[in-house]
């Protein structure tokens, strides 16, 4: 963000310009990298920048890494309810839709949201 620049001006200067950000509610976040291993954020801040038609998406939060072939107990056990009811609200969808896009997604509210959007 530019110094001594006012949140406002900044989001009516990025709309003149033609770029929307969107933040999207998440609770953890799962990369899963080339190499088998697993990137997980939890208590991320996820933004989604659309510029152009394109979609890119910034992510902070607390990151730990994963060795391959880990797989999380939360994974293992299926999304929680409190997952499925977010991802649900969040799509406008059914609790039974958006329990199959978690399991798809392995848990990742935000891919799990986005899947479901683009399903459309």
């Amino acid at each position: 963000m530019m110094p001594n620049m006012d949140p406002r001006a900044m989001a009516k200067l990025m709309n003149q310009m033609g770029i929307k950000n969107t933040q999207i509610p998440a609770t953890k976040v799962t990369i899963h990298k080339e190499d088998g291993s697993t990137l997980v954020i939890e208590n991320p801040s996820v933004t989604e920048i659309t510029m152009s038609g394109q979609k890119s998406y910034q992510i902070t939060g607390d990151v730990t890494e994963g060795a391959a072939g880990e797989e999380s107990e939360a994974a293992a056990s299926g999304p929680s309810e409190d997952d499925i009811a977010l991802v649900a609200e969040q799509a406008k969808t059914t609790k039974e839709m958006a329990k199959a896009a978690l399991e798809e997604a392995n848990g990742d509210i935000a891919e799990a949201i986005l899947l479901l959007q683009s399903n459309e």
